[in-house]
């Protein structure tokens, strides 16, 4: 999913397309709350269902390009190696500019979310 989010982004699509699972939209729906995508949709099929993801382009100052909501999308823990931290481990990205996504008995959450809460987990990814 953070690959097809990554590749649409750079290759200017408006939506991108995805099989559906509750995780992925756990992760989604921080995004949106931060702010780097703008809407979801869950489309029923016959077999599975799909999410159509909405992204978000801002224009530059004294341009009329756009760009990217999101500069980078970087999975952290991956299948050969996981990343597990504890609520005092979990960093802020960027200064607080991005958002670190973070799984935890808990739910998905986002990094800020898990040290106020006082839970660690695994890290997903990190986002800014």
């Amino acid at each position: 999913m953070l690959t097809r989010i990554r590749n649409a982004q750079k290759s200017g699509h408006a939506e991108v397309f995805f099989p559906a699972s509750k995780f992925k939209e756990s992760i989604i729906k921080i995004l949106m709350k931060k702010g780097f995508v703008n809407d979801m949709d869950k489309i029923e099929g016959k077999s599975f269902d799909t999410l159509k993801l909405f992204l978000k382009y801002e224009r530059e100052e004294n341009s009329s390009r756009l760009r990217p909501a999101i500069n980078e999308i970087k999975r952290i823990s991956k299948e050969g190696q996981r990343i597990y931290v504890d609520s005092k481990g979990i960093r802020k990205v960027k200064n607080g500019r991005g958002v670190l996504i973070v799984s935890t008995s808990q739910g998905v959450m986002s990094g800020e979310e898990a040290r106020k809460k006082g839970v660690g987990g695994e890290i997903i990814c990190e986002v800014w």
